[in-house]
């Protein structure tokens, strides 16, 4: 907080008491500014940040004016910039270790420029959840649990050696073991604050999060959003989030939802409409009586998949439902008077039944909950629905359409092919369409006890009749903490559930990002030899190609409920109105509709089930209460002792060299094309992540330290090394240059006309002191928010890209790591500018950079284009200028 000394409006500093205690707030409502009450509630948590932070350096008094002014500046054309200090900050360990590992970098060059290295810490309060490391290695058995933990110790020990150092050695860090659950179910249920307690200062919990799905705790009225890793550390040194003042989507909720429809239909429901709706960049909020109908673990699932309709950040305000939600997730109840007693002294507090309250918003749109049917989304993307009873002939469709997100691209007299293979002593038939994965998984599901528990009665009924899940298919569940656990244990459904394999794998973010393991070798073998299209279904959010397992062609989500039914189906291609899922001891046909469970039954057991002392019990002991955790030994001291023989933890090269005065900006002269990618190149295209191929760079460097493939780990887990995140960087099987025929990741060598793997070629061009960079179509950098997606790039010598459009966490992060974005102008393509990428171009860089401004680029020595120059905001520029974020932050720790 500024200084009341400095902060302009201090005069609304005023005191509250509750209960026996007496707290300090800004009274918004001291503005005596009738605007204040018309705007929308995320706004005014905006607004609050801004007044309370506002010191007239970072942030201004005009920025405060300019958000109360919020109905006139929030115009695209206008483009208005405001601050926003976040109150905390989050990370998962994907994101955590190299985040970590920047810090502890940081540290030794602020030494070494003559600077003292205590002083690096993270400023803002954050929290770092180990939740991504574990990976489905053993399924279908009760130790599996066990034996996955197991192998996550012996293969992630120096990453969690080094998480354990930081922990220590870093303050103001708060981490959360591994075992404990995925990072964003646990910030809903344990570390969201709702309304901060700093010094008897009362604020609003906000937040930014080196995940996507960070947008998960919105839906319990805590506004934030998905930055990248680079984003995500600045703010933990105290700086401020640069933004657009973003437009309002006001969401009408209307009708009530069908007796057979989850709040998975829902969302993806949602993410389809919106998408459609066009919500780039914007901030939605729901409002209208029928959202009170919405439990506040619904509000969770449908905040999850903000990034999938993309945008800026979803909000739904506290209301009597999130009070409930909070007594019912174990909060002291002084602190839920603090929350209660504080949001309404604001106007921050909802009653979605008074019209009166609703605020202006920059455009509306509805959703009448009667319309919405059972769905999945896929093949390919997560905003692609497909309704239940149509899902047969689609995926059939998709067999034939040509290859692209919803197709195959296979031969008509193909499509009933059938394989058969021996498993277990026993004859099987896979064909295309036959599931090979089954997961509940991810936490935008796991949160929900209706759909969770919904699933268990759904197993509960399919074993009493009888049906079982072919052995084959890898069935797996993976809760998001261990509140889930519990009541599954209390309600008596994981036996059923575990009579169908899904036993408990794992607490933490499993089959969704890819880390779901092998599958048996004879399943493998018959997909790869007959080039089947294989299926995977899962809770998940994201379905991006060749993300959740190598064999798994088309990925479906579906809410946990229809991952049981496609697993006993065996088959996605089932009309389940007309199909039975099997058949019972005595041979009578078994149909969906048979088993389903009726959600009165769902309701009442979720009422008795589901208590505090299930979250008093699980989060009593979050820290301490992994025994392999509480045994590891970490190095003390304020600088970390890197070791030179460490294959996953590395000291980056970010910093080499560094000076303390600001180098010339330099134009890129003659740059050759790495890469020419077409539309939605999404960070999983460009970020290393999943298993490490025996036959990539990664593999060749690793085997090169001594390491047997099967140590070789995820992409993921070593995150904290750059010679292997580099090696990696679009190394993603499914990634389409258009410089060569395949899929993979190839390019070609312009110089020598070779075709090679891009880290080879960018090192080609390294050698040869030639720059590099990037084509790409729309939507480049979609999916979620990974930092290595700009690092590894950076590593490769890529200094610019130009594409059609981007992600707005990529593109942030491109340039935090001093990579110039640029974007075609409005209609214009690579291909419209018979540019094929083989030419070489130049980009000269005028001394005195400008936000949005349009410049030209030399094709040859033939003709040239113009192109904007993403930078949106002059913070942006002032990042660019010091080479990055971090370098600006070590000098300005220096100063």
């Amino acid at each position: 907080m500024a200084s009341e000394g400095l902060n302009p409006f201090s005069h609304l500093l005023s005191e509250i008491k509750i209960g026996d205690d007496s707290f300090n707030y800004y009274n918004l409502l001291g503005l005596e500014d009738s605007r204040y009450e018309r705007l929308p509630f995320s706004i005014r948590v905006l607004l609050e940040s801004a007044v309370r932070n506002c010191d007239n350096f970072q942030v201004k008094k005009e920025d405060v004016n300019n958000i109360l002014d919020w109905e006139n500046n929030q115009n695209d054309a206008k483009g208005v910039e405001v601050p926003f200090r976040p109150a905390r900050v989050i990370l998962q360990d994907f994101t955590g270790v190299p985040a970590v590992v920047d810090f502890a970098a940081m540290r030794d060059a602020v030494k070494e420029l003559g600077g003292d290295p205590k002083h690096i810490n993270p400023i803002c309060p954050a929290d770092l959840v180990i939740d991504h490391s574990v990976q489905v290695e053993f399924s279908k058995t009760s130790s599996a649990l066990q034996k996955n933990q197991e192998v996550e110790f012996e293969r992630n020990y120096e990453r969690f050696v080094f998480l354990k150092w930081g922990s220590q050695a870093l303050k103001n860090l708060l981490t959360v073991p591994p075992g404990s659950g995925i990072v964003h179910q646990v910030n809903l249920e344990y570390l969201a604050r709702v309304v901060f307690d700093e010094d008897k200062l009362l604020f609003p919990d906000s937040l930014v999060g080196t995940d996507s799905h960070t947008t998960m705790i919105n839906g319990l009225g805590v506004v934030g959003w998905g930055v990248g890793g680079i984003e995500a550390e600045a703010v933990m040194l105290g700086q401020a989030v640069s933004m657009v003042l973003p437009k309002v989507v006001g969401y009408c909720i209307t009708g009530t939802l069908s007796p057979l429809a989850t709040s998975t239909d829902v969302v993806l429901t949602i993410t389809k409409h919106l998408r459609q709706v066009g919500v780039v960049g914007k901030f939605v909020e729901f409002y209208g009586p029928r959202v009170e109908q919405l439990s506040l673990a619904d509000r969770a699932t449908i905040s999850n998949m903000c990034p999938e309709y993309r945008c800026h950040s979803w909000f739904l305000p506290v209301d009597d439902t999130t009070i409930h939600y909070l007594r019912q997730s174990n909060r002291e109840e002084n602190k839920i008077s603090q929350i209660e007693t504080y949001l309404k002294a604001v106007k921050m507090y909802r009653n979605f039944m008074d019209t009166s309250q609703d605020p202006v918003f920059s455009e509306v749109a509805s959703l009448d909950l009667a319309d919405v049917v059972p769905s999945l989304s896929g093949p390919k993307r997560p905003h692609d629905r497909v309704s239940v009873t149509t899902m047969k002939d689609d995926f059939r469709q998709c067999l034939g359409n040509k290859v692209g997100f919803k197709g195959f691209g296979l031969p008509s007299d193909k499509h009933d092919k059938t394989v058969p293979f021996v498993y277990e002593g026993q004859e099987y038939t896979p064909r295309h369409g036959s599931v090979v994965i089954a997961a509940i998984t991810s936490c935008t599901n796991t949160n929900n006890p209706s759909v969770m528990l919904g699933a268990g009665l759904l197993t509960k009924n399919a074993v009493e009749a009888g049906l079982t899940v072919a052995p084959y298919i890898k069935t797996s569940l993976s809760p998001g903490s261990g509140v889930v656990t519990h009541y599954l244990q209390h309600s008596g459904v994981t036996p059923y559930l575990a009579k169908l394999g899904f036993d408990i794998v794992g607490y933490g973010c499993m089959t969704c990002i890819g880390n779901s393991g092998p599958l048996p070798e004879a399943i493998v073998e018959a997909i790869e030899k007959n080039d089947l299209v294989c299926c995977g279904v899962l809770s998940g959010n994201r379905n991006f190609e060749g993300r959740i397992h190598p064999n798994t062609r088309a990925n479906y989500l579906a809410s946990p409920l229809l991952v049981i039914a496609y697993a006993l189906a065996g088959r996605v291609d089932i009309d389940f109105e007309k199909e039975p899922l099997g058949h019972s001891e005595n041979g009578n046909s078994v149909y969906l509709r048979d088993i389903w469970p009726q959600r009165t039954e769902i309701h009442s057991v979720e009422q008795e089930h589901v208590i505090p002392a299930m979250f008093k019990e699980v989060y009593s002991r979050i820290t301490t209460g992994n025994d392999r955790w509480n045994k590891l030994e970490a190095p003390e001291g304020m600088l970390y002792p890197w070791d030179s023989k460490s294959t996953y933890i590395k000291r980056p090269p970010f910093f080499d060299g560094m000076t303390k005065e600001l180098s010339p900006i330099k134009s890129i002269k003659d740059a050759h094309v790495l890469l020419n990618l077409g539309d939605s190149v999404t960070t999983d295209h460009i970020s290393p992540a999943g298993s490490i191929a025996r036959n990539s760079a990664a593999a060749r460097y690793l085997a090169s330290r001594g390491l047997t493939p099967r140590e070789f780990n995820s992409y993921g887990s070593r995150r904290g090394n750059d010679a292997v995140m580099a090696r990696g960087t679009f190394a993603n099987i499914r990634l389409v240059n258009k410089f060569v025929g395949k899929s993979g990741p190839y390019t070609i060598h312009m110089s020598s006309g070779e075709e090679l793997e891009v880290f080879d070629a960018a090192e080609r061009y390294r050698e040869e002191n030639l720059p590099v960079i990037i084509l790409a179509g729309k939507e480049y950098g979609s999916g979620s928010s990974r930092d290595w997606a700009a690092k590894g790039p950076s590593l490769l010598g890529v200094r610019a890209v130009i594409a059609e459009s981007y992600e707005r966490i990529h593109r942030s992060n491109l340039v935090g790591m001093g990579i110039i974005p640029m974007q075609f102008l409005e209609g214009q393509t690579a291909e419209s500018l018979g540019i094929t990428g083989k030419e070489t171009l130049t980009i000269d860089l005028p001394e005195e950079l400008k936000t949005g401004m349009i410049i030209p680029v030399q094709v040859n020595d033939d003709h040239s284009f113009e192109a904007i120059l993403r930078f949106d905001t002059e913070v942006e520029l002032t990042y660019f200028r010091h080479g990055g974020i971090l370098n600006y932050m070590i000098r300005k720790m220096i100063q």
